[in-house]
């Protein structure tokens, strides 16, 4: 997905990307940005947005369009090289939210070409303290009795209450798409930031540039504009959001763990005890094959979801739940073995290996771990029995 098979326009497009990363957020920019209060700057996004990184799930009509009508798999090219770069920015949790947007009608066109063009950021709000993806799955299948998040009606809108937590960019956000639970189903709402009633708190992250945010809604006041689903269309948008968010995880985190395997080649390389190099040990060269071995399985598993997505939607479910619990699994050994194969020097701070691992751990945790997707695997194969 992320190497073959591409057109020369999905090439260039994403050497370009590489190259901008490079010219723009070098590893030492990253670490920079880690001890900074915000983990990116707006500027830079905007610049980023003009390459096209928010542009391939948004309609012609509102600035977008992709380059050979795959979107996710042209999405999963840029995300592949964030991950390369632990680069910042709300890459995944836009994508997200423009994923919802997508079916949400002409009335919301003007916010979607806001945040296609970097003027907007807005984050999906959809996690709950103390759940994890089950909350995602029940309100992606209308079942929204567990969601502690509600929507009261109130006139022609709502009225929200409840927390959200590990909304990612939560801090630098404008917008809230918030997956809540109305009367008849799930509901989508779009949320301005500094609406009366909303608490933005910024949180920890594993990730030195990937910052997220505990939302708190307090009877805060939903009109009908700003409604972008109900039912079983918001259940609808919820199971699409998930796929892209899932998708462009997994391809992330490939990335960064590409990353890991080659700066632990190179140090296998030159490297030399007893005269000999690291790489000359046959011990070293298994492990390392295994892990290059899994690392282009990890690849072909997240290329694949990607492109499920691009051919059928309706029916990628299996395949995004196979892409993120296999990387998210396979990901973290292959990057705690790099770690361990740069022996002493590879546990410590100065050393970059140690952001390619938080890269991997976020990618793990976030959007399903391999836990949560092998249950919803499971639930599939069951429901299709």
């Amino acid at each position: 997905m992320m190497t073959l098979d591409l057109t020369a326009d999905q090439r260039l497009f994403q050497q370009t990307t590489r190259e901008f990363l490079a010219e723009t957020v070098p590893v030492a920019t990253v670490r920079a940005l880690g001890e900074a209060e915000r983990g990116f700057d707006r500027g830079w996004w905007r610049s980023a947005t003009e390459l096209g990184w928010t542009a391939m799930l948004v309609a012609e009509e509102y600035g977008g369009g992709s380059i050979a009508g795959r979107p996710h798999t042209e999405l999963a090219l840029v995300a592949v090289e964030l991950g390369r770069a632990c680069a910042p920015g709300p890459f995944v949790t836009t994508n997200a939210v423009l994923a919802g947007l997508a079916s949400a009608g002409a009335g919301f066109g003007d916010t979607i070409s806001g945040i296609a063009a970097g003027e907007l950021i807005a984050s999906w709000a959809v996690y709950e303290p103390g759940r994890g993806m089950d909350v995602i799955n029940a309100l992606a299948g209308s079942d929204d009795s567990d969601a502690t998040v509600r929507a009261v009606p109130d006139g022609d809108g709502y009225r929200l209450t409840g927390t959200k937590d590990r909304v990612e960019s939560g801090d630098q956000a404008d917008l809230f798409l918030v997956t809540a639970a109305g009367p008849d189903g799930p509901v989508q709402l779009l949320v301005p930031a500094d609406a009366a009633g909303v608490t933005v708190t910024p949180t920890w992250t594993l990730d030195l540039v990937r910052r997220t945010a505990r939302i708190e809604f307090d009877q805060v006041a939903v009109p009908a504009s700003a409604v972008a689903h109900t039912g079983a269309a918001a259940a609808a948008a919820i199971r699409a959001q998930l796929h892209t968010a899932a998708v462009l995880a997994a391809a992330e985190t490939v990335g960064a763990t590409d990353k890991a395997v080659d700066t632990t080649l190179g140090w296998l390389a030159d490297r030399f005890t007893f005269g000999r190099p690291l790489a000359s040990y046959q011990a070293l060269k298994h492990r390392m094959a295994d892990n290059k071995t899994w690392l282009e399985a990890c690849r072909a598993t997240a290329g694949a979801a990607a492109g499920a997505c691009d051919d059928d939607p309706a029916t990628a479910d299996e395949a995004v739940s196979v892409a993120k619990s296999y990387v998210g699994a396979k990901a973290s050994v292959i990057g705690q073995d790099c770690v361990q194969l740069h022996g002493g020097i590879g546990v410590t701070w100065e050393h970059d290996l140690h952001l390619y691992l938080r890269r991997i751990g976020l990618g793990r945790a976030l959007y399903g771990t391999p836990e949560e997707h092998r249950r919803r695997i499971t639930d599939l194969l069951v429901a299709a029995a």
